[in-house]
């Protein structure tokens, strides 16, 4: 069942947004045509498989999942089959009332053609986009340890509306010093974006980040990552918690006890989230907040601040997004383990683009294009970040196989972004000057 695997990924497969323009049915086609969302019950989980049709008369033709699909339409009943390139199919039947589909889906694996899946589903027409422009003003309750698609949605927006509200920091700990929950990057959230799809690409604009305490909690030691021998046994007695006095009006930081050498240093603050994401697909086991991947996560990427918009696959519908872990300041990398750790003010606005797939989070700032890479190692983090950014390059500005190795050998700068965790990260950056170079 090689399409239904890719479902269980949260990944939607190749050409399932190329035709999300075509929605709604024109006047040479019948009241199918168009883009479908399907949810599938695979024993009690729920799987999404986008689903473009088009009714010509009585005859079906279209994509399930990124598979080519051909059968029929009679009155209310739907019949088509839909083949994959290693030869599992996907049958379907089911019956149609107004916007609606609801039927069974028979899935056969080439490995084992004898050996069949029943699978009841639902679907429905995906609709355009319904714009809204509401300022939510949301007092968070309770915060959340993982990117779970399980948790109930703690507020639904619109695409266009804005969000403002607050985090408590890593340790759990808001604003007033009050531990609220238990310590691993709890998060503010989920919010239900109306219209998000599987398949879709969740735009988070960062409108304000606002420091709301007058103190940030790190350590002194260096992570192991980016430490060799010599230097493991300097930190061999590290590892205390520094605490770190934070001026919000003058926007510095300092030591709040600092040694003989420290005891005249500040530095300006950058308030940054470190966690921004979208939950998981269903049939993914939830990874805790202190985990990142391809639906973004502890990024701790220090130019997730004010005025940058992080771009995060959806997968699941409403893309539930959580946000937090914030810094009021952090080295590349993260080297401490632990950045400047804080609570914030935080005012987010949110978008939806319809029917675009990323592999990865991507984030834009006013003068650079972002493409994030994470990895076991920070070679594996390497290749991510090409390769996004190569997707990026060939998506949006058409450019060929060759002419992105062009580019990408004159214009790329990586930096570190995180070494801290389990993942490294290594983000790939392009000026927006040396893009707008590109023919149309």
């Amino acid at each position: 069942m090689k399409a239904l695997a890719l479902v269980v990924m949260g990944a939607c497969a190749v050409g399932c947004g190329a035709q999300a323009a075509a929605n709604g049915a024109s006047a040479a086609n019948g009241p199918l045509t168009g883009k479908w969302q399907a949810t599938a019950d695979f024993f009690g989980t729920s799987m999404y498989a986008p689903m473009q049709l088009t009714q010509a008369g009585g005859k079906l033709t279209g994509s399930f999942h990124g598979d080519k699909l051909e059968g029929t339409v009679d009155g209310e009943k739907v019949h088509f089959v839909a083949k994959s390139d290693d030869g599992s199919t996907d049958e379907v039947t089911a019956t149609v009332t107004n916007d609606e589909m609801k039927g069974e889906i028979v899935a056969s694996d080439s490995s084992n053609p004898t050996k069949h899946d029943r699978i009841p589903f639902t679907a429905e027409m995906v609709k355009p986009i319904v714009r809204g422009n509401e300022r939510h003003e949301f007092v968070p309750t309770v915060f959340y340890r993982s990117w779970s698609p399980m948790n109930k949605p703690v507020l639904t927006v619109k695409p266009g509306d804005t969000i403002h509200t607050t985090t408590v920091d890593a340790g759990g700990t808001d604003e007033k010093g009050v531990r609220r929950v238990l310590g691993g990057n709890p998060a503010t959230g989920p919010f239900y974006i109306e219209g998000a799809q599987p398949g879709d690409t969740l735009v988070v604009h960062i409108v304000r980040l606002k420091l709301n305490r007058d103190y940030a909690i790190s350590d002194d030691d260096v992570v192991s990552r980016a430490t060799d021998g010599e230097l493991t046994v300097r930190f061999k007695d590290a590892g205390k918690t520094i605490r770190w006095k934070l001026d919000p009006a003058k926007g510095m930081a300092s030591p709040e006890t600092p040694g003989a050498h420290m005891k005249n240093f500040s530095i300006p603050v950058k308030p940054m989230l470190g966690c921004v994401a979208t939950a998981v697909g269903p049939a993914q086991a939830p990874p805790p907040t202190g985990d990142e991947g391809r639906y973004g996560g502890n990024m701790d990427f220090n130019e997730i601040g004010e005025g940058a918009t992080v771009y995060l696959p959806v997968s699941n519908p409403g893309a539930l997004l959580y946000f937090g872990d914030a810094h009021a300041l952090q080295g590349d990398g993260e080297l401490n383990g632990n950045a400047l750790e804080t609570s914030m003010d935080v005012e987010v606005k949110v978008d939806v683009l319809q029917g675009k797939h990323m592999n990865g989070p991507r984030v834009e700032t006013k003068d650079t294009i972002i493409a994030m890479g994470l990895g076991g190692t920070l070679e594996d983090a390497l290749k991510g970040a090409t390769s996004n950014m190569a997707d990026w390059l060939q998506d949006d500005y058409k450019l060929t196989a060759s002419e992105q190795a062009e580019f990408l050998g004159v214009a790329s700068e990586f930096h570190i972004s995180e070494v801290a965790d389990r993942n490294a990260g290594i983000v790939l950056k392009i000026k927006k000057r040396d893009l707008e170079k590109l023919s149309k």
